[in-house]
């Protein structure tokens, strides 16, 4: 029998122009696809000319400069449909799709979707809904009390996964998705009785409950950050209002 973790997969990634899903932009992503552990991955990349400034400090993460996002990048309503598209094919053939910490990516494609293509990255699952592996929730709720620090670059380093070019997004989609291969194999024993499905449903809830305890840390500290509990996607801020 080949469990879920040992069989097809995909991962998709973006770099940005920032943090906060609601104002910054996309200006590269790609898509990666693996049929098996060790397979040669199928790579789509993008690259987007955001048409806004690319400040300098996300330079300095992605390497992309805004001189060369304006040379080289395409304009981001084509783009957006693509990377939807594409998306949507890989739940059509019943394939995961990892996001490392899913919330991020997936909104603010959802919001470049609505602001490009006056749409919602929802409307492309109509026909075949997207099951997502996100390896931060799942390495938080099957190795909680482990200590330390869970950045794509730590979880690479704990679970033995390469990653020779962090912040290059066809480079973390593999690792993230390589990532999840190693939590599978790891905890086989929890996780192999779980379909992606099962697993898509879990993480909502064990994201939410890891952002409440996210929430209470902040609010012993002092801090007035909210955690938002919502996984794999958060709601527009209308619809939410």
């Amino acid at each position: 029998m080949t469990y879920w973790y040992e069989g097809p997969l995909a991962g998709f990634d973006t770099e940005t122009t920032g943090v906060d899903v609601e104002t910054d932009r996309i200006v590269s992503a790609a898509l990666v696809v693996q049929d098996a552990p060790g397979a040669r991955p199928r790579v789509r990349r993008w690259l987007v000319n955001p048409g806004v400034r690319v400040p300098a400090d996300a330079t300095a993460v992605h390497g992309l400069t805004e001189d060369h996002l304006q040379r080289n990048g395409r304009w981001p309503a084509p783009v957006m449909y693509e990377i939807a598209e594409d998306l949507a094919e890989q739940a059509a053939a019943g394939r995961p799709l990892v996001v490392m910490n899913a919330p991020f990516d997936l909104t603010l494609l959802d919001r470049e979707l609505r602001r490009h293509r006056a749409s919602s990255l929802d409307r492309w699952f109509d026909a075949a809904p997207l099951r997502v592996l996100d390896p931060r929730v799942l390495d938080k709720h099957l190795d909680r009390y482990r200590k330390g620090r869970r950045t794509l670059t730590d979880l690479c380093a704990h679970y033995g996964v390469a990653l020779d070019g962090a912040h290059d997004a066809a480079e973390d989609a593999l690792a993230s998705l390589e990532v999840v291969r190693a939590l599978g194999r790891r905890f086989a024993t929890r996780l192999e009785r779980l379909s992606p499905a099962d697993l898509h449903t879990l993480q909502a809830v064990w994201h939410a409950a890891q952002a409440r305890g996210l929430q209470a840390w902040f609010a012993r500290s002092g801090t007035e950050e909210q955690v938002d509990q919502s996984w794999p996607l958060r709601p527009d801020l209308e619809a939410a209002a």
